[in-house]
């Protein structure tokens, strides 16, 4: 269950997906927010605490990544959600494209 509540936050599903893939350290995930590094430490520790992401210290810096056997079934949830709202970005860019298209096309 703490896992659940764990990515039930919108932010830690979305640092759980930038360290899905590849490794990050924790400036790098903080970067990507508009929070203070301090509250993206927090939902780190939240996630870490939970299981669901790895830690890996190098010299000053910590290294994350997602533990996707950690995750067990909520790995599979996540990534349908994730492609799910890549889907929907996709649709969207091209209405766009098409939108843009019909301009040039005197309509």
């Amino acid at each position: 269950m703490e896992a659940v509540q764990a990515i039930a936050e919108p932010r830690r599903r979305e640092i759980l997906r930038l360290v899905w893939e590849d490794e990050l350290c924790a400036g790098d995930i903080a970067e990507r927010f508009e929070v203070t590094f301090g509250a993206v430490s927090q939902h780190l520790k939240v996630l870490r605490e939970a299981g669901l992401v790895t830690l890996r210290q190098e010299g000053r810096k910590r290294y994350y990544r997602a533990d996707h056997e950690a995750l067990g079934p909520l790995a599979a949830y996540l990534q349908s959600m994730w492609a799910e709202k890549l889907d929907v970005l996709a649709e969207l860019a091209e209405a766009a494209q098409r939108a843009e298209g019909s301009k040039g096309n005197g309509g």
